[in-house]
């Protein structure tokens, strides 16, 4: 090996070392409706910065039980806007670190083609033995879906058919998995590049429900860990908006 060449091959491995040095890992708590799209951004993340996400996927309010008992999580993509806000009023993010990474899409959906009719008119008919939503305790797409519920004035009329599950992806299992026959569930769970992807779907308007604004934070335990710093900022890249918008999320332009 000449003299040139192992210099090159010296500065070459020095330089590996120093970005395996540099990498690291955060560890993410994400609602369930955004499970999906995070893959695809932790993979993207991590090719391109040698950091790596370990995330965790459930609702909102039970993410918000953990992080005020000490969880381990660093940064929080919840749900709403709401839940985020409460935790920076207690003090509990790196102040400034709260935004909107996306606003999210309800829909009522079958497993099953042509069930769920463009205008969602199978509500009305109720003729559904189960129908499907997230907790809406815990999830904010589950609280959406009640709202819709009641914006028919269908709340009593289907209240005994309701199945709830712990998060919007227990509720889409009960549909997929035939326990119940439609549900409403978050538009990316079935959605990619410009279409449902399996079944019938009614995207509901955006005028039967409060906005699904989705914020994330960077916890106070993540103050220190640059990856967390790397991953919001990253969350907020063109790459990032691309997958979200691939999904079915709007992107907040305010």
């Amino acid at each position: 090996m000449n003299a040139r060449l192992s210099r090159f091959v010296i500065a070459l491995v020095t330089s590996l070392a120093t970005v395996s040095a540099l990498a690291g890992e955060v560890q993410v708590a994400v609602a369930a409706n955004f499970t999906a799209p995070t893959q695809v951004i932790a993979a993207d993340f991590e090719k391109d910065t040698g950091n790596k996400v370990v995330a965790s996927f459930g609702a909102t309010g039970q993410f918000y039980a953990q992080i005020k008992n000490g969880a381990p999580f660093e940064v929080f993509l919840a749900a709403d806007d709401t839940t985020p806000a409460k935790l920076e009023s207690e003090g509990q993010i790196v102040a400034g670190s709260r935004f909107t990474y996306a606003i999210g899409a309800l829909a009522l959906w079958s497993a099953t083609d042509g069930y769920v009719d463009p205008n969602g008119d199978v509500l009305k008919r109720n003729e559904f033995k189960h129908i499907a939503i997230a907790n809406p305790k815990t999830a904010p797409y589950g609280l959406a879906a009640t709202q819709v519920l009641d914006k028919l004035g269908l709340t009593q009329a289907v209240a005994s058919k309701i199945v709830a599950g712990q998060n919007i992806s227990q509720a889409q299992q009960f549909v997929a998995t035939g326990n119940a026959e439609l549900g409403f569930v978050a538009l990316s769970q079935i959605y990619k590049n410009g279409k449902v992807t399996q079944g019938s779907a009614w995207l509901v308007p955006e005028s039967l429900h409060d906005p699904i604004r989705q914020d994330a934070v960077i916890l106070s335990k993540g103050s220190a860990n640059p990856a967390a710093q790397a991953f919001i900022e990253y969350l907020k890249g063109p790459k990032a908006a691309e997958v979200i918008k691939s999904f079915g999320y709007k992107l907040d332009t305010h």
